[in-house]
């Protein structure tokens, strides 16, 4: 049985972390921490294991879209368990080899498993964390968060809509989008 433990909650302080990442392709001496985003907006996400099926299409496509997320003011974090080496690696890896080739944001190491176990992700049964995602807002609380199967990818599209709402500042009904009109 996949037991997390929830630590993350909608509105309090996100939990820090300093991970190795692939800032520096080349050394991978360079970490990525949390603090490092204060004052701005931060999706953070995570996924099972590299070199995988459903994993390289939410890498690519968030960083297709990096752009959009920028025009918001908002930077994105992606975390594995993998280690930075097996990222480079992946990275290094033309697309059509089932690698992802270049990523417009790093792609940090959880290897001891640190990170994944505070956002409340890790799945004890297999060592690998689920897919999560969280918004964190430019004081460091966490807006939003959802975490699915290891089977299900999640949706750009929806991210942003999320995002936008809650950068509106208005009470938001269903299938809100940018330039409709909030509740409040």
């Amino acid at each position: 049985m996949t037991q997390a433990i929830e630590t993350v909650k909608i509105g309090l302080k996100a939990p820090q972390f300093d991970l190795p990442s692939t800032i520096n392709m080349e050394t991978l001496e360079e970490n990525v921490t949390l603090e490092s985003y204060r004052g701005r907006w931060v999706m953070v996400f995570f996924w099972p294991y590299d070199f995988t099926y459903v994993c390289p299409t939410e890498i690519i496509a968030f960083s297709d879209n990096v752009d959009k997320f920028k025009e918001l003011g908002c930077d994105i974090v992606g975390i594995s368990v993998d280690s930075v080496y097996t990222h480079r690696a992946w990275i290094n890896t033309p697309r059509d080899q089932q690698g992802i080739g270049p990523i417009n944001y790093p792609l940090a190491s959880d290897f001891k498993k640190e990170t994944a176990k505070a956002y409340g992700v890790l799945d004890d049964a297999s060592g690998a964390a689920h897919r999560g995602l969280f918004i964190i807002d430019p004081e460091g609380a966490v807006r939003y968060q959802v975490v699915t199967d290891m089977n299900v990818g999640r949706s750009v599209e929806e991210t942003l809509r999320i995002l936008e709402a809650l950068q509106s500042g208005g009470l938001c009904p269903v299938n809100w989008k940018k330039g409709d009109k909030t509740l409040g």
